[in-house]
């Protein structure tokens, strides 16, 4: 009987530890989508910094979008930072979670701090994608 008891451990935390990698493939899946359109602002913005090298005069409309693609590039670079801390956070829930199995230690005092700072990265690097999208689009809406 002793042999099923580190069995049956090992299984339930490996049960508690199943929920939090599902959070970890969908801030993945964000996370791809971000460094994605950071290659498509690097892309233009190195298009535009070429285009305006071979003008004589200095285009204010290709400075202006320059502009622009900056700000984008910092508000992506931001959250794709915030994704892959919050990343870590929730692979430390895993591993904390998985370890408490087997330690007699409270892991709640070190599992929900972990787990809100993983979703406050989340929300300010969603906040900082919107921004983002904001900024793209405003020249569509009839923007500045």
């Amino acid at each position: 009987m002793t042999s099923e008891l580190p069995v049956t451990t090992i299984s339930h935390a490996i049960q508690l530890a199943v929920a939090p990698v599902f959070l970890l493939t969908g801030v993945a899946s964000i996370l791809s989508v971000l460094t994605n359109r950071l290659a498509r602002i690097i892309d233009r913005s190195r298009f535009l910094y070429g285009k305006s090298l071979s003008a004589n005069d200095n285009n204010l409309a290709i400075q202006t979008e320059l502009k622009s693609l900056r700000q984008r590039a910092r508000l992506i670079h931001c959250a794709i930072g915030l994704c892959t801390t919050c990343l870590l956070l929730i692979c430390s829930v895993v591993a904390v979670l998985f370890l408490g199995s087997f330690i007699a230690v409270n892991i709640a005092v070190v599992i929900a701090p972990l787990f809100v700072v993983a979703m406050l990265c989340l929300i300010t690097a969603l906040l900082n994608f919107i921004c983002e999208i904001y900024l793209a689009t405003v020249h569509v809406r009839g923007g500045p």
